[in-house]
């Protein structure tokens, strides 16, 4: 059975694989230096992401996503007149690249804004220079504690609900559901798995923690000390690559817990076309809806198939539109979310942009985005949403909730329903 999870791990290794000081932009006709990135026209930022390494199975159409996002909102006028000029740079989730790349962007190419920088291990060792050169280091894509730490780190802001924060709804989920269950976690080996921990053990108690080096692509060794140890319940903090990583070898090894995925992991139409391309790779026959039937996950964003939701509405027709030929998948829809509440943000700052100006925007608790929860950000938060829901994944393929939107704090206060009546792309305005 070892030589079966070898021969896995052989056919995924890799393969998957200016200052703060300024005077605002004047647009024209105006006396004083334009912010950098930022013409009468235009306005330039720049992000990392993995689309090689081992982060690429289901996050390298992120940038996709954003990028047709980008050109409709390009496509109908821009912001204040000005066109986003979206720059992608691939790191590869390798921390080194990702500082070379950053460097360059700012450095080189004199981006206003890092966008959506993808990456606990990877973007941790760049927020100290952005923070030094002061470049606004907006809707980072991790769920990392580090984001919110406005006295360090003030020019830096996180998306997407922390990793403590979903732990803690997840473990309060398990204990509801599964109260005699013995609860394991498989996690990366980081921030990822640490903070997300820290909250589920406000509510569980975990029987086993198995870490994975994201370079390591043999998760035999993990899985079966999960096994070994009886946990009923596994909870996956991991990329969409892990997470399809510890299902394939779960049951290679006759291994059957309940799957409860975090949100970064969860997605079922990434998934599902992970399980079939890795099964393809090791000469295995799956069936992926059989192994995703009953995972549960957690999300903060409309799901794709959310048809009667204006803002899922709003992504089928970009995505119709831009990139039809591009899976629509909920990572795509991450992707377009984060990049509507950048611009969202542009707009709130006004023609005279400045870096200074998107920051108090950020800070200012305007912002209010696609999610089905609220952002946490103010002068003494940069956190991104709040809360988190709960699903099923059926045998379809769709997604059934079974715990409706909450929200919550990093810390022992309680656990509550998110506030309804959130806007709509209507409300916003942000394009004619």
């Amino acid at each position: 059975m070892r030589s079966k999870a070898l021969v896995l791990a052989a056919v995924l290794t890799l393969s998957a694989c200016g200052g703060a000081g300024e005077t605002p932009a004047t647009g024209g006709g105006g006396s004083g230096d334009p912010a950098p990135g930022v013409t009468d026209d235009t306005v330039l930022i720049g992000t990392h992401q993995p689309l090689t390494g081992p982060a690429a199975p289901g996050y390298s159409t992120i940038s996709a996503g954003a990028k047709a996002m980008y050109s409709h909102i390009n496509d109908n006028g821009g912001i204040h007149g000005r066109k986003i000029e979206y720059r992608v740079e691939d790191d590869g989730y390798n921390p080194t690249r990702t500082v070379e790349v950053v460097k360059k962007l700012v450095l080189q190419d004199e981006v206003f804004a890092i966008v959506g920088g993808l990456g606990t291990p990877t973007h941790s060792k760049v927020v100290d220079f952005l923070n030094t050169e002061g470049v606004p280091d907006l809707l980072v894509s991790s769920g990392a504690l580090m984001w919110d730490d406005p006295a360090k780190s003030r020019m830096t802001f996180g998306f997407q609900v922390d990793y403590t924060r979903e732990g803690k709804i997840l473990g309060d989920y398990i204990a509801k559901t599964f109260p005699d269950a013995k609860v394991g976690v498989f996690h990366q080996n980081d921030d990822v798995g640490r903070d997300g921990m820290a909250g589920l053990e406000k509510h569980v108690a975990i029987t086993s923690a198995q870490g994975y080096d994201p370079a390591n692509t043999d998760v035999l060794p993990q899985i079966t000390a999960l096994k070994q140890a009886g946990a009923d319940v596994v909870v996956c903090e991991c990329v969409p690559a892990f997470t399809a990583l510890a299902i394939l070898t779960s049951a290679r090894i006759g291994y059957k817990p309940k799957f409860v995925v975090s949100s970064i992991g969860a997605d079922p139409r990434t998934l599902t076309g992970l399980l079939s391309e890795f099964g393809k790779r090791a000469g295995a026959e799956v069936s992926a809806p059989q192994l995703l039937t009953g995972l549960i996950g957690a999300g903060y964003l409309p799901d794709v198939n959310l048809t009667s939701d204006p803002w899922t509405a709003l992504f089928r027709e970009v995505h119709q539109k831009y990139i039809p030929d591009v899976p629509l998948t909920n990572t795509v829809v991450y992707g377009m979310a984060q990049a509507y509440t950048f611009a969202q943000a542009l707009k709130e700052a006004g023609r005279d942009l400045t870096r200074e100006g998107i920051i108090k925007v950020m800070e200012s608790g305007v912002l209010t985005g696609p999610g089905l929860t609220p952002f946490a950000f103010s002068p003494e938060s940069h956190s991104g949403y709040t809360g988190a829901y709960v699903f099923t994944i059926n045998a379809d393929g769709n997604t059934t909730v079974v715990q409706e939107p909450v929200v919550t704090d990093r810390g022992d206060g309680p656990i509550e329903p998110a506030p309804t009546g959130r806007k709509t792309p209507s409300d916003i305005g942000l394009v004619g």
